[in-house]
């Protein structure tokens, strides 16, 4: 897909809006159908998510909220990944995996990070993995990870790798085990590309989980990401946007068709309950 960086800012927003409608109707369309042919299915999304006795003695219908707000959480949550990789791949060199050498002292240089953040030794920061860069060993083996959003900024050469957890909740032992993945891939591409071309690594989420414009304050996930490497709501829009008012456009042109998510929600509704 052709950049659009030499683009006015009026088509710029025009194409990210037109990407925002096309997966928030897309998402609509299939979340109604999918619901809706399975009503009679008791292994469907929502039937089986309605055996709790303890919410069933709460009645239908809040019983069947429960039910399809965990649906929707989940199937949302898919879609703004996506929309994410659409729009980035607008601006970036979007790559979907890092392959290469991974040596033996990078992986203990890890090792000993993340042990030590787990501790609470050493605040992370993004100068703690700087060493890996300098590493150079024979004993290396090739590793590939499958990677979440791996951008390549075709102005800058610089190459970003992204984690994205939709809300950011995440435990101790999932913020260790993305932290340590992104850590290989930053050895990874340390050892096959040349010193003078910067990589960052980013934690992200698609909004503010205590409020957008408010201080995001997941400790388990800070315990081992940096200030700097955090992309939380508006701050990870605008920078797949490249845009300070990637923020805005994306939530001005969800909320013009959230609309079509609240039918499909009332037909599904209708449905079940009748």
């Amino acid at each position: 897909m052709a950049h659009l960086m030499n683009y006015g800012n009026f088509d710029k927003e025009r194409i990210i809006k037109s990407h925002v409608y096309m997966a928030v109707e897309a998402f609509a369309s299939g979340f109604k159908k999918r619901h809706i042919e399975q009503v009679d299915d008791p292994e469907g999304t929502i039937n089986m998510k309605i055996h709790n006795v303890f919410i069933a003695a709460l009645g239908d219908e809040i019983q069947y909220y429960t039910a399809l707000v965990r649906s929707l959480d989940s199937s949302l949550g898919n879609m703004l990944e996506k929309l994410g990789i659409r729009i980035a791949d607008l601006f970036y060199d979007v790559k979907k995996r890092v392959e290469g050498p991974l040596y033996a002292e990078q992986t203990q240089i890890i090792a000993q990070l993340l042990e030590e953040y787990k501790r609470r030794i050493r605040s992370p920061s993004v100068d703690d993995y700087q060493i890996l860069r300098t590493i150079s060993d024979d004993a290396s083996k090739n590793k590939r990870h499958e990677s979440d959003y791996y951008l390549i900024d075709t102005d800058t050469g610089c190459r970003h790798l992204v984690e994205l957890k939709i809300g950011g909740d995440l435990d101790n032992k999932k913020a260790r085990s993305e932290k340590e993945a992104l850590l290989e891939q930053y050895a990874i591409l340390s050892n096959t590309l040349p010193q003078n071309i910067q990589i960052e690594l980013h934690f992200a989420t698609a909004y503010n989980r205590y409020g957008e414009g408010r201080e995001w304050r997941q400790e388990r996930v800070r315990q081992y990401f940096a200030d700097e490497e955090l992309l939380i709501g508006k701050d990870f829009w605008n920078f797949v946007c490249k845009s300070d008012e990637g923020y805005n456009i994306v939530i001005e042109a969800y909320k013009e068709k959230a609309d079509e998510i609240r039918s499909a929600c009332t037909e599904i509704k209708n449905a079940y309950l009748g």
